[in-house]
């Protein structure tokens, strides 16, 4: 009588461990690749974000379609900045192991850079130019976009990431 007890719950415990490790692996096979992000911050606000939908071509450049849509996109998640602070933006290493570039509005911004790191000056951000008078002014918002090269080189990006930057009054 005892030896069948023993047997049923040494089963039932054989059983429970097969669908724990079953399961285990069933979660792990729908998980995805992590996507790369990109992260602003300003003064102790942070904001990061995947790349913009329909802005990321994976590891390969955007076709000239998708990245002329993307450049003219605004939006994306928003930071307030105050004036004269200093604007960060990061990106992970595999980021910038490609290349990697900010710019914001009417193209002002940082050239390709293979570092993780760069700081910004919100005043030259909020300022635009028009170009038939040549005369700057300020603007209360601009969209800061952060551009990811492929990783066979190229001059397109393979990903854009939005975020929006509100001047604090």
């Amino acid at each position: 009588m005892t030896a069948a007890l023993i047997s049923r719950g040494k089963g039932r415990r054989t059983a429970a461990a097969i669908g724990a490790v079953s399961l285990g692996l069933l979660t792990l096979s729908a998980c995805e690749k992590p996507t790369a992000l990109a992260t602003v911050t300003a003064g102790s606000s942070t904001v990061s974000a995947e790349a913009t939908p329909g802005c990321d071509g994976g590891e390969k450049a955007l076709d000239k379609v998708k990245f002329t849509a993307c450049i003219s996109k605004e939006g994306g998640k928003t930071l307030t900045v105050s004036p004269g602070e200093k604007v960060r933006i990061g990106v992970e290493p595999d980021i910038a192991k490609r290349g990697w570039l900010a710019f914001a509005g009417d193209g002002q911004g940082v050239s390709k850079t293979h570092q993780t790191y760069r700081t910004l000056d919100s005043s030259q951000l909020f300022v635009k130019q028009d170009p038939q008078t040549q005369r700057t002014y300020t603007v209360d918002t601009v969209t800061l976009q952060v551009a990811e090269y492929p990783k066979e080189g190229g001059q397109i990006p393979s990903a854009i990431f939005h975020f929006t930057l509100k001047q604090k009054d």
